[in-house]
């Protein structure tokens, strides 16, 4: 299930960019931060056609401006435009035959495009809530060496108090965990894994956990029917993309097009869950970007 703001009527912005790819697949032991998280989600009813060389067919599309999603300051993708986010995943798109058009009678898909940066809880050691509780067993320790029944009764409250202040903060930061998982992919990794709590595999879960409570950058790509929704203004989802990377270490505008080309294989396609690859070594060149056309906004 997407999380995802309502599709906005805006105009699609029809777009083709001159990009030379230069990219080195060599896989190499990588640190965490360098690492991709791809999930990809496709309709049953879509599915692409291979060409005799094994290629995809092509298919066009056009982009969409889904919007800026985050909270906090960071300068690597504040400064980033729609435009700057699009041109860049173009290329990648590109790579598996998904092919911008200035024709709207011809376009096949409207991908809309949403980027930003996940804002997550403060660490639970810095909540004052933790520190409550802290203090109210520390109480509770010295009135029972104490032995005053008033004071062991005022110091158990104290306690009772503060535990019920925890475990409130620690729904907020289940539900902040669980709208993150929804918009970068990890929903159902984290809904499977949550299964195993109390468990020897419990530490499958902290991982996801781990994850989510550390700021990540991400893209989302979500493609739809162009035709149904133009003609008839059905919406009708046909795949989306999801990948994200950890901010530490990183800045948005330097590994974007490292990310999206890791996400670029899973396309259409559907992952069945997390998938993780270590960012590939290179650059993207990116040519002169022009604008083909735009389709107005239909009342």
């Amino acid at each position: 299930m997407s999380i995802l703001p309502p599709l906005r009527r805006s105009s699609c912005v029809l777009l083709g960019c001159g990009l030379a790819l230069v990219i080195q697949s060599a896989a190499r032991a990588t640190e965490d931060t360098a690492v991709t998280a791809v999930t990809s989600r496709a309709s049953p009813d879509y599915a692409r056609t291979r060409r005799a060389d094994g290629s995809y067919q092509p298919e066009t599309y056009a982009f969409g401006p889904g919007g800026f999603w985050g909270g906090m300051h960071d300068d690597s993708i504040d400064k980033l435009k729609f435009i700057d986010v699009a041109k860049t995943v173009a290329g990648p798109l590109a790579a598996q035959n998904y092919l911008p058009t200035k024709d709207p009678n011809e376009t096949r898909l409207l991908i809309m495009v949403y980027w930003g940066l996940t804002t997550v809880p403060p660490p639970i050691s810095t909540s004052p809530a933790f520190a409550n509780v802290q203090i109210a067993q520390t109480n509770l320790q010295m009135a029972v060496q104490q032995g005053n029944p008033e004071l062991i009764k005022a110091a158990k409250d104290q306690l009772a108090f503060a535990l019920e202040w925890l475990q409130t903060e620690n729904r907020q930061r289940d539900r902040t965990d669980w709208q993150n998982a929804g918009m970068i992919g990890y929903d159902a990794d984290l809904e499977t894994a949550g299964k195993f709590e109390q468990t020897p595999f419990q530490y499958r879960r902290d991982e996801l956990i781990e994850e989510l409570e550390g700021n990540r950058y991400f893209v989302v790509l979500m493609a739809y029917d162009f035709q149904l929704m133009w003609r008839q203004k059905k919406h009708k989802l046909l795949w989306e993309t999801r990948f994200s990377i950890r901010q530490l270490h990183n800045d948005f505008d330097k590994q974007l097009e490292a990310m999206a080309e890791n996400a670029s294989q899973y396309f259409g396609q559907d992952t069945k869950g997390l998938i993780r690859k270590p960012l590939p070594e290179g650059n993207v060149k990116v040519g002169e970007l022009k604008v083909l056309g735009v389709e107005p906004e239909k009342k």
